[in-house]
């Protein structure tokens, strides 16, 4: 993969973004605990010049971008915040019972690396096991069910009553972050837990580092959202102008049986569980996409909610669409593309460039 990889004017700084989408996978952000992801952003985004940033009330990250013109004011968003869980129960034995953050199945996290978080910010590490792990004495493991009463954290620390596990100062309601093991290959794949959402984040970053090292404007003035309540459905209305004309949802392209879409090119989603996006907007970033060649698929995710969606039940008025990379085995552990990510960060500098 070149450093740089040019696309007629423009020129997306491929290495710099997963340089960036790296870091960020390997900072931890379950939904609730914010604070070191958007610490990671803000510091990434200070660098780019004549952006003016701020924190929301509820931990978000602000980014305004000055336009050619306001009159039709724009924003972006991406979602910081991750899949992960919390700490339900300890457990008689020591070991802990878990809460979910966000929606996935019980199998996914089966055998992860876990790092808890305690209130006071020790960390200590477990794996999340099923009840009775061992197949040479319980003959009934591969039948159990994989539920939050069937699963576990076994911690790595001396410990086998509920009083020893407090002693390390472990206590119901601390977060626990799942192993993300980031993996950039040399042929351009990148796989890792929660690639949803913080790829998307990184098409953004690659974008206006794109658009700041030609010098270049957009066509409106633009508020990127960086949220971090997605996943549990209340990130995408946040502290965002009232006078919004387009609103463009940068997210995860879902990929699967049936699914039109692929880990080399951008996701285009006509539809979600919510219902379409607004016709006029998802055909100019078709457009777009056809007039600069940039791959794209239009897809419809039947079991998928965006900020977007949050942002129209919340009377938001914009216009709204959705795009981003094509995402294998979402939810779960997740590969995609470079050439997705590219092209992701591509079609969202010419839509900011598009007068």
């Amino acid at each position: 993969m070149s450093d740089l990889v040019p696309v007629h004017d423009l020129t997306i700084p491929a290495d710099d973004m997963i340089t960036f989408l790296v870091g960020l996978l390997n900072t931890p952000s379950p939904t609730g605990y914010h604070r070191e992801a958007i610490d990671y952003v803000e510091r990434a985004f200070s660098q780019i010049p004549n952006l003016h940033l701020k924190r929301t009330t509820k931990g978000a990250l602000q980014v305004t971008i000055p336009g050619r013109s306001s009159n039709a004011p724009r924003a972006l968003t991406a979602h910081v915040d991750t899949l992960g869980a919390m700490v339900k129960e300890i457990k008689p034995n020591g070991r802990l019972k878990l809460a979910q953050v966000g929606g996935y199945v019980w199998n996914e996290i089966e055998l992860e690396g876990v790092t808890i978080r305690t209130f006071d910010d020790r960390r200590y590490r477990g794996t999340v096991v099923p009840v009775n792990a061992s197949s040479h004495v319980n003959s009934k493991l591969g039948e159990q069910p994989r539920n939050a009463d069937t699963m576990e954290v076994r911690l790595d620390e001396r410990t086998s009553s509920a009083d020893q596990t407090r002693a390390l100062g472990i206590e119901v309601g601390d977060f626990v972050f799942l192993d993300p093991r980031v993996e950039a290959s040399a042929s351009g794949f990148v796989r890792s837990r929660h690639l949803d959402d913080k790829a998307g984040v990184a098409a953004i970053y690659g974008a206006l580092l794109a658009l700041a090292q030609r010098g270049l404007q957009p066509a409106q003035q633009c508020t990127v959202l960086i949220s971090n309540y997605e996943e549990v459905g209340h990130g995408g209305a946040d502290s965002l102008p009232n006078d919004l004309a387009e609103y463009v949802v940068i997210d995860m392209g879902a990929l699967g049986d049936g699914q039109n879409g692929d880990e080399f090119s951008v996701s285009i989603c006509a539809k979600d569980s919510s219902g379409p996006y607004h016709f006029d907007l998802t055909g100019k970033l078709r457009g777009l996409a056809t007039a600069f060649n940039i791959p794209y698929k239009v897809d419809i995710y039947p079991f998928y909610g965006s900020d977007g969606s949050m942002y129209w039940r919340s009377a938001g008025r914009a216009r709204v669409g959705l795009i981003g990379p094509g995402i294998d085995a979402s939810h779960a552990y997740e590969r995609t593309h470079v050439e997705s990510i590219i092209g992701s960060a591509h079609l969202i500098a010419r839509y900011l460039l598009d007068g």
